[in-house]
């Protein structure tokens, strides 16, 4: 009877998701043991990726709660343990495959990926990342961030998360704030926040690689990327390692930012790169004691950008939305607390969510992509 109670167990068990991997800790070879005693009383055994592992009171009671859901279970123990060197091995085997690939490029990937593009900084392009990826994650969709702006990194801050990557075997589980899983430089610099990072071109390369190669995404719906401003190495190195990658063009009202923010656009003739549309950030809002429309940082400028990279590119360039400004949007990136979550009702938020739902339902290329489908001759 207790054995068939164990079985019973470790079935219901298939239901709890690894936090950090969002697998089945069934599949993933967590499960060490269940015992079950004369009285229901069950021990059960898991093994932990890492003895550091950061979410192990999280699995420790989703764990606890799932085998109490089985007919004759009194009473529920867990006893963490830590895989062997062996057993890392074959769960990163397992999650990876052998060797180091970028997923994303797989034929059978059907994860979107829009890397968020500016001409200069200060537009607000990392609050505008930030923003859409946790907007995108309320809409039920799995997100995460890579934080490409090597030397200006500020997505973690700015989405609220607080610890490092768990590291198992050298692959990276990137840590996860707001619904959003996001890796960036941060991290990894001993020297903290301030430390710079002294990265020439080939350095910067490397790095890109290593966020696409060594971190383990899971199967997400959508990827975002923060590019840093400009046309230079990092944005080159996007094409190069995504190329199915979709640039999203950041800008502000103001005409002599706009013309900067054609270039980034601009970039995609090279890159032979699509780019899916334009952001105006900062947009006019509503005076505060009359309600009529402020225009703080001129007029125009999204507009501007969406007509001049359709023309040149040959292709509409659409302007997905203008968010109005809105002190909250920084404030909140400053305090890790996204703008959409803080104060959703408020008029940014709300057309940062259109926004989100607009690229969600934008659908990805079938080129380059395994239908499963095979040719037949007569």
């Amino acid at each position: 009877m207790s054995s068939d109670i164990a079985a019973a167990i470790t079935t219901a068990l298939a239901e709890v998701n690894d936090p950090e991997i969002h697998k089945p800790i069934t599949d993933l070879g967590m499960v060490g043991d269940v015992q079950v005693g004369e009285q229901g009383a069950a021990l059960v055994t898991i093994l932990l990726t890492v003895a550091s592992c950061p979410m192990r009171e999280t699995l420790t009671t989703s764990v606890k709660e799932a085998a109490l859901t089985v007919p004759g279970v009194t009473d529920v123990r867990v006893q963490l343990d830590v895989m062997n060197d062996e057993q890392r091995a074959a769960l990163k085997e397992t999650l990876r495959g052998p060797g180091r690939t970028i997923s994303f490029n797989s034929p059978t990937s059907t994860t979107k990926i829009y890397a968020i593009a500016s001409g200069k900084g200060g537009v607000g392009k990392s609050s505008i990342t930030v923003n859409l990826a946790v907007a995108m994650a309320q809409a039920g969709r799995s997100v995460g961030i890579l934080d490409a702006d090597i030397y200006g990194h500020s997505i973690p801050g700015m989405l609220g998360i607080d610890r490092p990557p768990t590291v198992v075997d050298g692959m990276l589980l990137p840590p996860e704030a707001n619904g959003v899983r996001a890796i960036s430089m941060l991290p990894f610099k001993k020297g903290g926040s301030s430390e710079p990072v002294a990265f020439r071109g080939p350095m910067l390369h490397r790095a890109l690689e290593q966020f696409l190669t060594d971190v383990y995404w899971s199967d997400l719906d959508v990827l975002l990327m923060d590019l840093p401003p400009g046309t230079g190495d990092v944005a080159m190195s996007t094409a190069q390692l995504l190329p199915q990658a979709e640039l999203v063009i950041a800008t502000t009202p103001q005409l002599a930012a706009a013309e900067v923010a054609v270039r980034s656009g601009m970039l995609a003739q090279q890159t032979k790169q699509r780019v899916a549309g334009v952001i105006e950030n900062m947009s006019a809002f509503g005076c505060p004691h009359c309600g009529e429309p402020i225009d703080m940082f001129g007029s125009g400028g999204g507009r501007k950008v969406s007509e001049q990279l359709s023309m040149a590119l040959g292709t509409e360039v659409p302007l997905l939305g203008k968010v109005p400004f809105d002190v909250r949007l920084r404030s909140g990136g400053d305090d890790g607390k996204p703008l959409v979550v803080s104060e959703p009702g408020s008029p940014a938020a709300m057309q940062i969510g259109d926004i989100a739902g607009t690229l969600l339902g934008r659908k990805r290329k079938l080129v380059g992509m395994d239908l499963g489908v095979t040719p037949m001759r007569k």
